[in-house]
This record gives C-alpha cells, sequence and structure tokens, in this order.
C-alpha cells in the first residue's frame, strides 16, 4: 500500500517529547515529498495563568518560537518541504467539545492534512503537556493516519 501524503500535521505543546514529533513529521515530510504544519497547542491552564498575571505571554511566546525555529533547522535546504504554522486553544469553558483532541482533529481537516503526528506521554499534570493528553482521542477518531510518538 502506498501513501499519498501532501500535508503532515503535527500538534505541539512545548513538552520535550514535542520535539521529538516534529523530527518525526519532518522526517515523514521529506520521505513522501509532502508539507509540514505546527499546531501550537496552549492549555487553558496557561490561558488562565496569562489572565491571572501569573504567566507572561511573551515566555509562552518565545517557547513557541523556539520550537518553531528548531524545526525550521530540521527541514531540507533545498526548500522541498513547505512550512507553516498555526495556534490553537485547546480547551473552551464555553464549548463543551473545544478538547485538544478535537481541536487537532476539527485543524486537520481544515487544512485537508493527509497524515497527523501527535506527543502521547503520560498526563503528569503539567500545564504544557496538554497534546500528550489528546494522542488516544486523536488516535481513536482520526480518519487520517496517525503516528503517536
Amino acid at each position: 500500500m502506498t501513501l499519498d501524503i501532501d500535508l503532515v500535521l503535527v500538534a505541539v505543546d512545548g513538552s520535550d517529547v514535542s520535539s521529538r514529533a516534529t523530527a518525526c513529521a519532518v522526517a515523514l515530510a521529506e520521505r513522501y515529498e509532502a508539507d509540514v504544519h505546527l499546531l501550537h497547542f496552549v492549555d487553558n491552564r496557561v490561558m488562565q495563568g496569562i489572565d491571572a498575571g501569573d504567566l507572561s505571554p511573551e515566555t509562552i511566546a518565545q517557547e513557541q518560537q523556539t520550537l518553531t525555529a528548531a524545526t525550521q533547522k530540521e527541514l531540507p535546504d533545498d526548500g522541498s518541504v513547505e512550512f507553516t504554522i498555526s495556534g490553537a486553544a485547546g480547551f473552551s469553558t464555553t464549548k463543551l467539545g473545544q478538547t485538544p483532541g478535537f481541536v487537532i482533529l476539527d485543524v486537520a481537516d481544515e487544512l485537508g492534512a493527509d497524515f497527523l503526528v501527535v506527543p502521547r506521554e503520560t498526563p503528569t499534570g503539567d500545564p504544557d503537556e496538554v497534546v500528550g493528553k489528546a494522542a488516544l482521542q486523536v488516535l481513536e477518531y482520526a480518519s487520517q493516519p496517525v503516528l503517536s510518538v
């Protein structure tokens, strides 16, 4: 069976495993001559921390920029892999269905992603590891192939 992959979506949350997930996404994109879309996730606890003044939005932005730059360094130098980014909040206090897993799936559908890469690790309660908590939901409901790292 040959896969026809044009766009690989990788969802990241700033955890250590996010870096491994981006490396896998880039390798897949190179192998299948596809593009990569990096989806940055922010947990509701992070958003509440920003609203309360406990967390700096600049710090969160810097973490996202660092991961984006690290991913760009892994891309082939010949420009054969197009790289795009976006961001999303994984939870909503007003929308019951807005969970990290379903947000990843919605973004994948909106972008027409052909393959998903999501970090997966045991939830530790760390607010930066929201995507790892969503991996099982993505694995269960995705219509695309999923690599859970």
